[in-house]
């Protein structure tokens, strides 16, 4: 049945070898599933219309069947009452209702067989769509574990520590030279500054003295000494 060629790839598939050989396996196993659901839902219209058929043939063939039963019946009525007649008119409408009664049989038999194998093929698809479903999650965490790994291995192997050591010795260097050079920016202007204060003393205490000597000299005016 053609709906079903590609559910037949799908469930000879390796799903592990399908994930090795796509460049992005979480998409590859998010894909498998949504061809899966597909395959399903074609083949669930295709086992309904089956069965919907399977289910016509049987009235058909019930009802071919009955009208069988019904004309035997009219032909022993017709018997009873003397007419062979009309028994054998009924008998003819009978052989006739038993043709159509075995072609339908036949027919019923054929669609009924279909219609089983339709439905084991389904039953086999949603089976291996359970299957895929709960593998998907397992599936998916490994790829996103081994992409961390290999992440984390590139990352390691390109990282050089002797090369970063020797950045940080160069730079502890620097800001060493930086501070001794603050260091001795700040004694320069602290021994200006001690400077700056003794001129300034001496030129106070000049001042204090004239101040001193100005005053000696009121009070030996005032002694008349």
């Amino acid at each position: 049945m053609g709906i079903f060629s590609r559910l037949s790839d799908l469930l000879k598939s390796n799903v592990n070898d399908l994930i090795d050989k796509a460049e992005d396996p979480e998409k590859m196993v998010k894909q498998i599933i949504i061809d899966m659901q597909q395959e399903l839902n074609k083949s669930t219209q295709a086992l309904g219309k089956a069965m919907a058929a399977e289910r016509t043939a049987k009235n058909q063939y019930d009802n071919a069947a009955k009208k069988s039963a019904e004309w035997e019946e009219k032909a022993k009525a017709a018997l009873t009452a003397g007419n062979e007649e009309l028994a054998k008119k009924a008998l003819e409408n009978k052989v006739k209702a038993d043709k159509d009664t075995e072609q339908y049989k036949q027919m019923y038999d054929q669609i009924s067989a279909q219609t089983a194998t339709v439905k084991a093929q389904v039953e086999t698809l949603k089976s291996k769509l359970n299957e895929a479903k709960s593998r998907e999650a397992m599936l998916i965490a490994r790829s996103q574990m081994a992409d961390t790994q290999k992440a984390i291995a590139k990352s390691t192997g390109g990282f050089d520590s002797s090369s970063a050591s020797e950045k940080f010795n160069r730079m502890e260097e620097k800001i060493s030279a930086k501070e001794a050079e603050a260091q001795a920016f700040s004694e320069i202007a602290m021994e200006n500054n001690s400077e700056t204060d003794d001129t300034l003393k001496q030129f106070e205490q000049l001042e204090t003295n004239s101040q001193v000597n100005s005053e000696l000299e009121r009070l030996k005016a005032e002694m008349g000494l």
